[in-house]
């Protein structure tokens, strides 16, 4: 039953909109992935190895400036990655998330690569850590498993459109930041909904468990914010969201306003409402502990704002972020911790 209802909403996308379908597809296969190195191997870092590490995250009030200064060297945290018999950087990425990290059922080699933004940022940690931008085993985790993940060791690092706030910083380390957005509202086209504000009034909004939207709401709904009688679905992953609204199952969407836009990219039906309203950075987050590798993927995004940056940021995001986005030029890096 569900199945057909999911089919006759997505009649009419075209080539854009089947993708998102495959895409809803794929997210079954997604969770079903073991997040356990199959050769029995220990991640990175460990139990009793935050010692020293970046957060003095009691005292944080501006999370995207608490990471550590760039570094070329190696360190037990790289010496690690360099050991394992087939040489691989294991990050924990999405694999649903157009233009950010997603299979295009378009491309012939759909079936094995990952493209967009952030697939192109793990390419090049890859090529200097391992001097192979191919050196990658890609692990698709949802949403709510990105902290898990890193603290159980079975990820290196995270790519996935992670922002940096004080509370994760508590629980693992972050990079400089790589991207800028926003909170925002996602809903139909012929929707009342204006943005996140009264309007949202006896409401239903979904948002992804772990996520900083779902933190949002659940701060605000105590208040009685952004409207009264707003009711919130919570998912795992941020893409059920999508389905959900495209089923007719809730009203808006709350995420990041990149993330919104590719997602109205996909499905010409739903719109962003508003404007962002709040500001946040993405940043890759890894192992509290795991020093060297912070300050390495720190020197790497310093070259990749230099070149590279612009080149994905064209490819991937440009025309469906259009012009004067507020996303359209790296952050600028600063370091709280510079030696």
């Amino acid at each position: 039953m569900i199945a057909r209802r999911l089919r006759a909403s997505l009649r009419g996308w075209g080539g854009v909109g089947a993708m998102a379908a495959a895409c809803a597809a794929a997210l079954v296969l997604a969770l079903l992935l073991p997040l356990s190195d199959p050769r029995g191997q220990t991640g990175l870092g460990g139990r009793g190895t935050a010692r020293g590490a970046q957060a003095r995250a009691e005292k944080c009030t501006d999370p995207q400036d608490e990471s550590l200064a760039p570094s070329g060297a190696d360190g037990p945290s790289i010496d690690a990655i360099k050991a394992r018999p087939d040489r691989r950087l294991i990050v924990g990425v999405d694999q649903n998330s157009y233009h950010w990290g997603y299979r295009d059922p378009n491309n012939p080699r759909a079936g094995s690569d990952l493209e967009g933004f952030d697939i192109d940022l793990v390419h090049a940690i890859a090529r200097d850590i391992l001097g192979d931008p191919d050196a990658v085993q890609f692990r698709a985790i949802p949403t709510d498993q990105r902290i898990p993940a890193l603290r159980n060791g079975t990820v290196d690092m995270v790519v996935r459109t992670m922002t940096i706030t004080c509370d994760r910083l508590r629980q693992v380390a972050f990079s400089a930041p790589y991207f800028r957005t926003g909170q925002q509202v996602l809903a139909p086209a012929g929707s009342t909904i204006r943005g996140y504000d009264k309007t949202l009034a006896g409401k239903r909004v979904c948002a992804a468990a772990g996520s900083t939207a779902h933190d949002r709401l659940a701060a605000d709904r105590r208040e009685g914010r952004p409207a009264p009688s707003v009711s919130v679905t919570t998912v795992p992953n941020q893409l059920d969201c999508l389905v959900r609204l495209q089923l007719g199952e809730v009203d808006a969407v709350v995420t990041d306003g990149a993330l919104a836009a590719s997602q109205a990219a996909q499905d010409p039906t739903v719109e962003l409402k508003g404007d962002t309203f709040t500001t946040e950075y993405y940043g890759v987050a890894m192992q509290r502990g795991s020093e060297d590798l912070v300050r390495r993927v720190n020197r790497v995004l310093a070259d990749y704002r230099e070149d590279g940056w612009r080149r994905s940021y064209d490819r991937w995001l440009a025309a469906t972020l259009g012009p004067d986005s507020p996303s359209e030029d790296p952050p600028t890096a600063r370091y709280g911790r510079p030696t």
